[in-house]
């Protein structure tokens, strides 16, 4: 199994000035203030038991550090950006699918949160369907999902690692994968399928990513 186990101990969509892009440190990598990251601390934090949470990227050491601080939760890091890059290198693009679906074998409505970034902007519409249908499957009540979707086509973008710098900002760094297109999806199309959740919060940024939490109730 290439995932790690870390274990440890609908409103409408507003534009937010304090959620653009603060100027770059020193080392060029942007820190970027998020809307939805406290919410989705804040969603976790009221669950009974220690969470479980799924990320989609890679290992961060400080991120894991930080859930584990915040959260006390049990972490299964997946990075599905890798396994993207992985099939597009390869030209088997077409078994991504299988391959995710095969990688997410958490039991149905076991996971209280699920950290997907920006994957779906990466997806083409059935792929980003699928995914999104096993997730809700994944989710137990009060769960959260947490994703950022771009409003515009983009022919090709870089892949980013998230990290954590602390409740209400990420710093956006390299990721050494080739990237790609990015496709843009409706509002409504993401409502439809994340059929069985509710959009908790949404939030435009002035980058035109949309910062979207999802709940069950």
């Amino acid at each position: 199994m290439l995932s790690d186990l870390l274990k440890w101990g609908s409103r409408r969509p507003s534009r937010s000035d304090s959620a653009s892009d603060l100027p770059p440190p020193k080392g060029g990598e942007p820190v970027v203030a998020s809307k939805a990251f406290p919410k989705f601390l804040s969603a976790l934090s009221h669950q009974p038991e220690p969470p479980v949470v799924i990320d989609f990227g890679p290992v961060i050491g400080g991120n894991v550090a930080f859930l584990g601080e915040r959260l006390g939760c049990k972490l299964f890091i997946e990075d599905l950006v890798s396994e993207l890059d992985r099939h597009r290198k390869a030209g088997t693009i077409e078994a991504l699918p299988a391959a995710i679906e095969a990688r997410l074998k958490q039991e149905p409505a076991s996971v209280d949160g699920i950290l997907c970034w920006d994957f779906f902007d990466y997806l083409d519409k059935a792929t980003a369907q699928a995914l999104a249908r096993q997730l809700v499957t994944l989710l137990r009540p009060g769960g959260a999902v947490m994703g950022f979707f771009c409003t515009t086509a983009v022919e090709r973008a870089p892949f980013t690692k998230f990290e954590m710098v602390d409740e209400h900002s990420l710093r956006h760094r390299h990721h050494a994968g080739a990237g790609g297109a990015k496709l843009p999806l409706l509002n409504r199309d993401i409502i439809k399928m994340f059929d069985g959740l509710i959009v908790s919060d949404s939030f435009l940024l002035k980058s035109n990513t949309r910062e979207i939490l999802l709940r069950r109730r």
